[in-house]
């Protein structure tokens, strides 16, 4: 049995890689010249305060910008669910308010996952996750000698 297929039987990951309706990460690499950063970023700007005052679904959007090759970047945003990025994304709003960020990639990737598991910082076993659910024990703690 493979360490996903354990961890969905222990209850510690969602079932179904593929449900619509799980919380989804939507991942957006890019390559965006040098000569237009100031550009893309403020486009940036004016996609991202609509997108959060007024998009059903839409729970945080970060860009970054790669720190060994300055023209790659990666948007990434956090959605309720699939469906709720996928009626954003096929929405005529959507195109024309991406339009000026688009207009500065020469190389663009999209990507979407479904969030099967997240872990933050002081998370441990036995706490609540976010769906509501229970992390497993993971049993005694064999880090330290007595």
């Amino acid at each position: 049995m493979s360490t996903v297929e354990s961890a969905q039987l222990s209850g510690d990951v969602r079932a179904g890689s593929a449900d619509p309706a799980a919380s989804a990460r939507v991942v957006f690499l890019v390559r965006v010249p040098a000569s237009r950063h100031a550009e893309f970023l403020g486009a940036y700007e004016q996609i991202r305060y609509a997108v959060a005052r007024g998009v059903p679904g839409h729970v945080r959007d970060q860009v970054c910008q790669s720190a060994t090759d300055p023209e790659q970047w990666l948007i990434t945003s956090e959605w309720v669910s699939l469906d709720h990025f996928g009626r954003w994304e096929s929405d005529e709003k959507h195109r024309e308010l991406v339009r000026p960020l688009r207009a500065c990639m020469t190389e663009a990737r999209s990507l979407r996952f479904s969030i099967l598991a997240e872990t933050t910082c002081g998370d441990s076993p036995g706490d609540q996750n976010r769906d509501g659910r229970v992390a497993p024990d993971q049993g005694e703690d064999h880090g330290s000698a007595s």
